[in-house]
């Protein structure tokens, strides 16, 4: 019994590694990690019915209807301010495709089954990671973060070879420039940052401007210190309108 609990663990192991396999190929469209040797978590769906129901949406969506560009993240995707994304995003043909609470392994299983199975956009847009750090992704270590959106990364080169992924840095947490959360992302950034060609894969930290000149993330600007208001958004807008501007152009 012993022999086969032993064995048991090791099938669970590598039938892990293998949900998250990147195909064959794919690891030459990048010029970045791998960034641990952890295993990590399998692609994997939402359960709770709210969720399920936005990702069937999404999944008609972008099968009913070309976008240009397809923004994919959480739930700061998700509550980007609708006024500021009609203003900003919806005239340059961006698709919100944020799911509340996503963690990389979500996102990739998203990307697997269906949100992507419409007309191939121009641009991607990748904002996911920051759900990874907190409780709710076992508080995993920066580096296995930096992994799984690597790994979506690598997914989407491999999947769409020829459109350009804009891949936006996580946006600031906490208060404090010296706090636990603050220097969690500041290092996955680090780690993601090395990801970016300049051409394929363009790595973009736009974060700075949601903090204050000491560095300070007010609750002006982010109530609960990871979620942000109509100020914070619009402090984002136009660094994010450069950017797809920027990438779109060269389509």
């Amino acid at each position: 019994m012993r022999l086969i609990g032993r064995l048991g663990f090791f099938v669970a192991v590598v039938l892990a590694a293998a949900a998250v396999a990147i195909p064959a190929g794919a690891e030459a469209t990048l010029r970045c990690g791998p960034f641990t040797s952890d295993v990590l978590a399998a692609p994997e769906p939402r359960e709770a019915p709210a969720m399920v129901r936005r990702f069937e949406n999404l999944s008609v969506a972008v099968k009913t209807q070309p976008y240009r560009v397809l923004f994919f993240g959480d739930s700061i995707t998700q509550r980007f301010d609708p006024q500021i994304w009609q203003s900003d995003m919806a005239p340059r043909g961006v698709f919100n495709a944020g799911i509340n609470g996503d963690r990389t392994e979500n996102l990739l299983w998203r990307l697997q089954h269906g949100n992507l199975d419409g007309h191939p956009p121009e641009a991607v847009v990748m904002l996911i990671g920051t759900n990874d750090l907190t409780n709710g992704g076992a508080g995993r270590p920066p580096e296995v973060a930096a992994e799984g959106i690597r790994a979506n990364l690598l997914y989407l080169r491999q999947r769409l070879p020829n459109v350009p992924v804009l891949l936006l840095g996580l946006w600031p947490r906490a208060a404090s420039p010296d706090a636990r959360m603050r220097r969690a992302v500041e290092a996955v950034n680090r780690l993601i940052k090395t990801c970016g060609d300049g051409h394929m894969v363009v790595y973009a930290d736009i974060g700075g401007a949601l903090l204050d000149p000491d560095g300070r993330l007010s609750q002006a600007i982010s109530p609960d210190l990871l979620h942000f208001t109509h100020k914070g958004y619009a402090r984002l807008a136009p660094r994010l309108d450069a950017l797809i501007d920027k990438t779109l152009a060269g389509r």
